[in-house]
């Protein structure tokens, strides 16, 4: 009987999580606003004609120093890691050749799920061609490839349970994909962050004026 109540407690605690989650996502009501990362104290996306670069400022990871990465397969690309000169957090720069991300050759690598062995979510298949590798602090990075779209996984403990929360992804407003919370598996582990970008012609015509007007 205490099981099932402890059972039925941490659902409720995870469901109340969940919608206070995509509560904070909601910002002024412009409906163009992205959902809040757990952990995550700032996250921004710069674009020019040839690149986009993310970066976020993880609260609860602390580095020494810092370090550039290459991107396996992704010869233009790079992460970087650094601590954040503005807080005790680590800051987690990847830089993402458009060229790279539309490479065909890509689409041979073997299909692969989420870490730890969960489909991807949205994709019918559950799969995509990906890279795996580890830097520090960041054990099992994917980097995903399909027909117009590219994807990375940010290995994180979230602190959701074993929830999935999806939600749409804007880049200055602009519908540029979609992001999920994946919560930790029955394992406790493969927790992180997935963002899933449309990367059909339309959407690279949007984000390219969006660069153009930086």
């Amino acid at each position: 009987m205490k099981n099932a109540v402890l059972k039925t407690r941490t659902l409720f605690l995870s469901l109340m999580l969940t919608v206070g989650i995509l509560s904070t996502s909601c910002g002024k009501g412009t409906g163009s606003s992205n959902i809040a990362i757990p952990g995550v104290n700032k996250q921004t996306v710069v674009l020019n004609n040839d690149a986009v670069l993310f970066s976020f400022v993880f609260a609860n990871i602390q580095l020494d120093g810092g370090l550039r990465y290459n991107i396996p397969k992704y010869p233009n690309s790079y992460i970087e890691i650094s601590p954040d000169v503005e807080s005790a957090g680590t800051l987690m720069a990847i830089n993402i050749s458009i060229k790279d991300a539309l490479n065909g050759q890509l689409q041979s690598l073997d299909p692969q799920t989420l870490p730890g062995g969960r489909a991807l979510p949205g994709i019918a298949s559950g799969r995509l061609p990906a890279v795996a590798f580890s830097i520090e602090k960041f054990n099992n990075m994917k980097f995903y490839v399909g027909n117009k779209l590219f994807g990375m996984f940010i290995p994180l403990k979230l602190g959701i349970g074993n929830t999935m929360v999806t939600a749409r992804y804007y880049i200055s407003s602009k519908r540029a994909g979609n992001i999920t919370l994946v919560g930790e598996d029955e394992r406790g582990e493969n927790g992180g962050l997935l963002l899933m970008l449309d990367m059909s012609t339309q959407v690279q015509s949007q984000l390219k004026s969006i660069a153009n007007l930086r």
